[in-house]
């Protein structure tokens, strides 16, 4: 089953951006389980698209205001949500910040 694990946290977690995963990377990809993954740019280098009744909106930043802001992202192919869990748990970022599970839509 594939999960996206979204990586999150306030505006301190920045400073981590450079630390590395301490081998977590190197760990899952032994494993096999990660599917792609990044880190993103900063909350203001985002572009929020909207289309409300043809109109086409755009608001620079992310359109929700929140203290935690989405950081990167990994997407994994693992057996089930408490494989998942496992593995979100031993990503450093799950120390400083939130790593919010989500599975991926299958129809």
């Amino acid at each position: 089953m594939k999960y996206l694990l979204m990586i999150c946290g306030d505006e301190t977690a920045a400073e981590y951006a450079d630390a590395g995963c301490d081998g977590w990377s190197e760990e899952m990809t032994a494993r096999g389980v990660i599917q792609g993954g990044a880190g993103l740019q900063p909350p203001h280098e985002a572009t929020t698209v909207r289309v409300r009744d043809d109109n086409l909106l755009l608001t620079d930043g992310p359109f929700a205001e929140t203290k935690e802001q989405i950081g990167g992202f990994v997407l994994i192919d693992c057996a089930d949500l408490d494989e998942a869990i496992e593995i979100a748990a031993k990503h450093p970022a799950a120390a400083y910040g939130t790593i919010e599970i989500r599975p991926l839509w299958q129809p």
